[in-house]
């Protein structure tokens, strides 16, 4: 009997971070031939995490264009991907979380009749604006996927909801199997920047902060935000790799650079990012994955947003919402600075997400789902 091919798709870092692992899982497996299609719509930061995990595309649609708009993105996956898919020919696509390449991937593979499996499936706002595109990209997903690999219970009552019955599999979430790979004690930066940082003295707060939907009005009142910590708290330094986009990049050079004890550097490759998440005390960010990341290493995190689609971090109390309101940011910065109570409440809070075996509860999920396997897979439950 030939291998069944799986073809894992993916063109973000934060994508790769989380899909690597299970494209090595599945490589492990005897009867399964793994492959991989990177679109590249973060070309640099892709290529990064791809070096650290040394996973070497079998395709690379390489789309990335200065100033790209949604629908260049997503028009160039989706014609890119169909001379992927002839010639390559996979059982089954996979597919991460919510970008446009994870939309325009699954799409083509729907047009092209092949099944799609859907890992991070299930998050949901319910505000299509926000987070932007990416709820509505989950979505759609989820209207053509046909294995959905849910983080959480959660999330599969989510999809149960909307009328999603079959093949839904509660797996933990594949960021923290790579958590295991990428952090180590004894770990030195590439820059003595980051190594002389000090750890120990102070508190190094490390910063993310580019999503679209924060764009405009809620980016300036987050870099003021930002500016005013570091100017009002002089035993904290403030670490930012700052995102490549454009509108990010301006708005940090308007509101932020210049400000005392604020490190702004370029993006930083996987290992880097979860090594210092590490080290640092605590995480402020409007991203999605680091609200995972971040506790498992014992991190509290506020999240620089009006609304996540992570509430299990929320109610587990590893995860505040501070919101986009520059006073609001502050406030809750500060109490977890000085208020070691506070702090200690969140960072000793059980992380929700997973125990680091995601990619094999996946991976059997689909050897299953394919006859390679005899028993259903057991859910994860935090």
């Amino acid at each position: 009997m030939d291998k069944l091919r799986i073809l894992s798709v993916f063109g973000t870092r934060p994508e790769a971070i989380k899909m690597c692992p299970l494209v090595k899982e599945l490589a492990s497996r005897p009867g399964v031939e793994s492959l991989c299609c990177v679109t590249a719509q973060h070309r640099q930061m892709l290529d990064s995490v791809l070096d650290v995990f040394d996973v070497k595309p079998d395709w690379d649609l390489d789309i990335m264009t200065p100033r790209q708009t949604l629908s260049t993105i997503t028009s160039k996956c989706l014609t890119g991907m169909d001379e992927a898919l002839e010639a390559l020919k996979p059982d089954m696509v996979l597919v991460h979380g919510d970008t446009s390449t994870t939309f325009a991937g699954a799409l083509s593979a729907f047009y092209h009749q092949i099944p799609v499996g859907h890992v991070e499936a299930g998050l949901r706002t319910y505000d299509k604006y926000s987070p932007f595109p990416e709820e509505m990209n989950r979505l759609l997903v989820s209207g053509i996927a046909e294995l959905y690999f849910c983080p959480t219970e959660g999330n599969r009552e989510n999809l149960m909801r909307e009328g999603h019955r079959e093949n839904l599999f509660i797996t933990g979430n594949t960021v923290i199997d790579a958590l295991r790979t990428t952090v180590r004690e004894d770990y030195r930066f590439s820059t003595e920047e980051l190594n002389r940082l000090p750890y120990g003295e102070k508190k190094v707060i490390l910063v993310t902060c580019h999503r679209r939907e924060n764009y405009g009005e809620p980016m300036k009142n987050i870099m003021l935000a930002l500016r005013q910590i570091a100017e009002q708290r002089p035993d904290v330094e403030l670490v930012y790799p700052v995102h490549l986009s454009p509108v990010v990049r301006e708005a940090v050079d308007k509101y932020l650079r210049g400000a005392p004890r604020v490190h702004l550097i370029d993006p930083l490759p996987a290992d880097e990012m979860h090594n210092l998440m590490a080290r640092c005390y605590l995480v402020l960010t409007d991203s999605g994955g680091l609200q995972e990341e971040a506790p498992a290493l014992g991190k509290p995190v506020l999240v620089m947003r009006r609304e996540t689609e992570r509430p299990e971090a929320v109610a587990a109390g590893t995860v505040k919402l501070a919101g986009v309101v520059q006073d609001d940011i502050v406030t809750m910065a500060e109490r977890l600075i000085c208020d070691k109570a506070a702090y200690d409440r969140m960072a000793h809070a059980v992380n929700p997400y997973g125990d680091g075996q995601a990619c094999r509860r996946i991976a059997d999920a689909i050897e299953w789902r394919y006859g390679l396997r005899k028993e259903r897979p057991e859910d994860y439950r935090a």
